[in-house]
């Protein structure tokens, strides 16, 4: 076991090399989403917004540590090595080609900067950007996806301001457009309606490339648009797709699909796969990365050269330097993709569907509540054909719960007080419509890699019992909660 003064500098380190976000409250010793990169006692099941890290992934991660310098100090040269190392990994990890690229971030947000990197140049008048459900992804997004800087900071701390844009990038090279992937009353929309609202986004889209967004796993689990609506927007002009997949739940399979397609696709070691807040990579495939443009000159204030491939036009004048705490972070969320790939399917498969039960038994129906369905009104048999890791997310609609219309408020409210009672779920969404039109209550249950693994290794009995009592813990916070009025 590492010394404490070790485990400090590893903690510190993790909170650093990212915007305000990650940081810690000086208070509570948390960041802004109630979790802290070093191992936490709290019933956490808030794999959809952030996660506290596991003990083995610390325990990794103080190993990697001891390579850098006392005071976390670290060569370019050293960091070029080890985010290489990485990029080996995740590739055997997912069974991607050694052609396709990747290239690091500090954040999901920050990789819609890549996505524009790879369409720069193929239009006269830039890129049109269709976002999909701006709620449903990073509220960030809808300015970096913009070309614009989102937070007073970069990870290279050079300051700014959400809105600004980014030197070359969003003055006038980038347009953008939202299509909500809900309905007005909360339900997923269809993706053939999804396919034909971003057909006519494409009207105002003159002389720029389309970048269009598929959302595989939102937050509150929607897959939009299909594969075959995909396939009939590509086959109708030249196109670019990326794949928002930062929530990480997605197959190898999956993966190899879009990528097949030409797509880009984001994944955050930070949601799913359970690694500390924040990181994140894009699988670039290589007919993108072979036409790449040279960067635009404010990805100096964003990037560091090592996080993009070796070779990339415009790299050269990335920051030769080093990112320790976006390593750190990224070496405890590979260790549990590792973790999670090295299980049998039939292995993943049980302790995931245990803990689909579990959820159902102990907190939906004793509670008298509802699932949000991550599918279209009507189309229950989409959920079926979705992957697996699907259902390692249930929101809960909790708009009736106690009695009377229950609110958003009440929902953020809620998530706030269960954590002094020690459980952290995901943050609220809002996908409820009330009668008054305004948003109802949610909350969002949702496990990680490393709990799927660590529950692998129990008895069936054993698994499916402890996850019982862990949302029967839940459940009863939330009667709790409901019952004062609160």
């Amino acid at each position: 076991m590492a010394d404490p003064v070790s485990q400090a500098l590893a903690t510190r380190l993790m909170t650093e090399g990212g915007d305000a976000r990650i940081r810690l409250d000086p208070t509570s010793g948390l960041n802004r989403y109630f979790s802290a990169p070093r191992p936490s006692g709290v019933l956490a099941y808030a794999s959809s917004t952030a996660n506290d890290i596991s003990p083995g992934a610390f325990a990794h991660v103080l190993q990697q540590a001891v390579l850098i310098a006392p005071e976390g100090d670290m060569s370019g040269a050293d960091y070029a090595r080890q985010l290489e190392r990485l990029r080996s990994r995740i590739r055997a990890a997912y069974a991607i080609a050694s052609d396709v690229d990747i290239v690091f971030a500090p954040s999901g947000t920050d990789l819609e900067y890549v996505a524009l990197a790879c369409t720069a140049g193929r239009a006269p008048a830039g890129t049109h950007n269709v976002l999909l459900g701006a709620d449903e992804v990073g509220s960030g997004c809808i300015y970096s996806a913009f070309g614009q800087y989102f937070a007073e900071s970069t990870a290279l701390g050079v300051p700014t301001r959400a809105g600004q844009p980014v030197a070359g990038l969003g003055e006038t090279h980038v347009d953008m457009i939202d299509v909500p992937v809900r309905d007005a009353d909360g339900y997923g929309r269809r993706s053939a309606e999804i396919a034909d609202a971003i057909r006519a986004s494409l009207g105002s889209a003159a002389g720029r490339h389309p970048l269009i967004h598929v959302v595989h796993g939102s937050k509150t689990g929607l897959i939009l648009p299909g594969l075959g609506d995909i396939d009939a927007l590509r086959a109708e002009r030249p196109t670019t797709f990326v794949v928002d997949a930062c929530q990480a739940r997605i197959t190898p399979a999956a993966i190899a699909a879009y990528l097949d397609r030409g797509a880009i696709v984001f994944i955050t070691g930070s949601k799913f796969m359970g690694g500390p807040p924040f990181s994140g990579f894009a699988l670039i495939p290589p007919a993108l990365a072979a036409a790449a443009q040279p960067l635009a000159a404010g990805f100096a204030t964003l990037f560091r050269r090592a996080e993009w491939p070796s070779g990339w036009p415009g790299a050269e004048q990335l920051p030769d330097d080093a990112n320790p705490g976006l390593l750190l972070r990224l070496e405890a969320s590979i260790f549990e993709l590792e973790r999670f790939s090295g299980l049998s399917p039939a292995a993943a498969e049980r302790v995931i569907l245990a803990f689909h039960a579990a959820v159902r038994s102990e907190i939906v129906e004793p509670l008298g509540i509802r699932r949000v369905a991550p599918y279209p009104r009507g189309e229950r048999d989409e959920a079926d054909s979705h992957p697996i890791e699907m259902r390692t997310l249930s929101t809960l609609d909790l708009s009736r719960l106690g009695g009377g219309e229950r609110t958003f408020e009440h929902a953020q409210g809620w998530h706030k007080a269960l954590l002094g009672r020690g459980i952290r779920l995901g943050q609220p969404v809002k996908c409820v419509r009330l009668a008054d039109e305004g948003w109802g209550a949610t909350l969002r249950i949702g496990l990680t890699m490393w709990q799927v693994a660590d529950r692998a290794a129990l008895s069936a009995p054993e698994a499916e019992q402890a996850f019982r009592s862990d949302m029967r813990a839940i459940a009863a916070g939330l009667r709790l909660l409901a019952g004062k009025g609160s």
